[in-house]
């Protein structure tokens, strides 16, 4: 066909609805039953078992491509053209900058608490090191709310403007992103040098500053990369990242080690392969989730081997003093 070749078409129809609003228009995605989605644009838009249907209009599909053409109403060429990431190459930016995401309401960060001490507390017994702590919050990248008491992680633009927001219970399981937060510019703690080539890619800003704390802990230099959180294991804000710090040729992926994290890494490097920029620059990109046996997550490893640690100080200490028992 004119304007796209057989092995593009291909490529567009590989991707399903609701992997592809999860990467490109989060804001779309809601859910609406136990396994079922509908589109934040069209509540009678569902979305189940790998097929969606909009049923007060009596259409469906498979694809993602059927859902741009049928219901955005785009041509052919241009709905392949997005899928393969395509259109907006001459920019030099990724499919994201196609889809504008709008948002139903602004952005705002939570109202801090002025003496925060428990958000310092929490991250301490989940292992996290307290210089890291203490380094995200001097940045303006961690604090915690005046109300319901959460950790607030925030994501910021390269302007330094905040952007995004992720919140996470001191005192409960609660977990959700502040609305308004665009997923492009979630919580990432920078290098110290600007220009490091280094990147650490997480789950979550909990596992993210638990690698740090590893690396920290086993005498390395953990100054030297930049740890981003993806809320979650979509490519998106892994892009925005890699578009906007363009030295950076080395990426690890240290996604959980479950079939959403192993998935979600297989997903990252097909994003990266995509596209002609990253492709060309990036140079490593290595899979390294946490070694199962040890914990499904990088705050689960980082847990084990603090304790282990500390039992070791223990059994010397103990040994010590021992041995000062018996010279007297």
């Amino acid at each position: 066909m004119a304007g796209v070749t057989k092995e593009q078409i291909t490529k567009a129809k590989e991707w399903d609805l609701f992997t592809y609003l999860q990467i490109y228009e989060p804001l779309e995605l809601k859910k609406c039953g136990r396994s079922e989605y509908c589109t934040a644009t069209h509540d009678s838009l569902k979305i189940s078992n790998g097929k969606w249907h909009w049923h007060s209009r009596g259409i469906g599909g498979r694809t993602a491509l059927d859902y741009l053409i049928k219901v955005r109403g785009m041509d052919f060429v241009s709905a392949v053209e997005i899928l393969c990431g395509e259109r907006g190459a001459a920019e030099r930016k990724p499919p994201l900058a196609v889809l504008k995401q709008k948002s139903q309401k602004p952005f705002s960060l939570p109202e801090e608490n002025p003496c925060g001490t428990a958000v310092v507390s929490y991250l301490q017994q989940r292992g996290i090191d307290a210089d890291i702590i203490s380094h995200c919050i001097a940045k303006g990248l961690l604090y915690e709310s005046r109300h319901y008491r959460n950790c607030v992680f925030v994501g910021r633009d390269s302007a330094g403007k905040a952007r995004y927001a992720c919140l996470r219970g001191i005192y409960s399981t609660f977990k959700n992103d502040v609305e308004g937060s665009d997923k492009r510019y979630s919580f990432f703690l920078p290098a110290v040098q600007k220009g490091s080539i280094y990147l650490v890619v997480a789950e979550s800003p909990i596992d993210a500053l638990s690698i740090a704390s590893l690396l920290k802990m086993q005498g390395e230099d953990w100054t030297k990369n930049h740890y981003l959180s993806l809320g979650g294991t979509a490519p998106l804000a892994m892009l925005a990242f890699l578009y906007s710090h363009t030295a950076v040729t080395h990426i690890s992926l240290c996604l959980d080690n479950d079939v959403a994290g192993l998935t979600g890494m297989e997903k990252i490097r097909e994003a990266v392969q995509s596209d002609e920029e990253l492709s060309n620059r990036i140079q490593v990109m290595a899979d390294n989730p946490p070694p199962r046996s040890l914990g499904k997550d990088y705050n689960e490893l980082l847990q084990k081997k603090a304790a282990a640690l500390q039992q070791e100080r223990q059994q010397e200490k103990a040994w010590t003093e021992a041995h000062k028992r018996i010279e007297r």
